[in-house]
């Protein structure tokens, strides 16, 4: 489980939003993240999204290696 930056999260809710404490604390995790525009922020990557960029661009094979023997 992360730790949470609770007194950088207070400032964000308290003095950034202007919250009252009682306010702050009565929201979820998620409540506060919308608040503080978190909702807009990029998403990972998903598999299906994965696998369609891997389609489009394939890696290039590299030529195998031979290995030569003094013989």
């Amino acid at each position: 489980m992360s730790t949470l930056d609770w007194p950088a999260l207070m400032r964000a809710g308290m003095a950034g939003l202007k919250l009252l404490p009682r306010d702050f604390w009565q929201l979820t995790p998620a409540e506060l993240r919308l608040m503080l525009g978190g909702a807009a922020a990029p998403q990972p990557m998903g598999r299906d999204r994965l696998a369609a960029m891997m389609q489009a661009f394939p890696d290039i094979a590299r030529p195998q290696d031979k290995e030569t023997t003094d013989g």
